[in-house]
């Protein structure tokens, strides 16, 4: 199972874990299976047509799945799905 690092703004989604072991062939099984089993966690991940939102960045083993084959990426059992939300703001 690969392990997908859930950051702090989203946690609350997933009882309060850091962490989730959630088992898929891809990164998109992957995401797939962690908002099926924490449904309330999909709207902040996916769009209406099912896409990862523009303002979700994705790593996997800290490569950024854009440059590689996107959620179809292999993900296997000693891999690290990082979930990382854009941040913007200032004055």
């Amino acid at each position: 199972m690969a392990k997908i690092l859930i950051p702090t703004p989203l946690r609350h989604f997933v009882n309060g874990q850091d962490a989730v072991e959630i088992a898929g062939g891809t990164v998109g099984e992957c995401l797939e299976k962690l908002t099926t089993d924490f449904g309330d966690l999909r709207k902040n991940l996916f769009n209406d047509e099912g896409k990862l939102r523009s303002f979700v960045n994705v790593y996997l083993n800290d490569e950024d799945i854009r440059y590689l084959d996107k959620t179809a990426t292999a993900a296997g059992d000693r891999d690290t799905i990082s979930i990382v939300p854009s941040i913007a703001g200032g004055r």
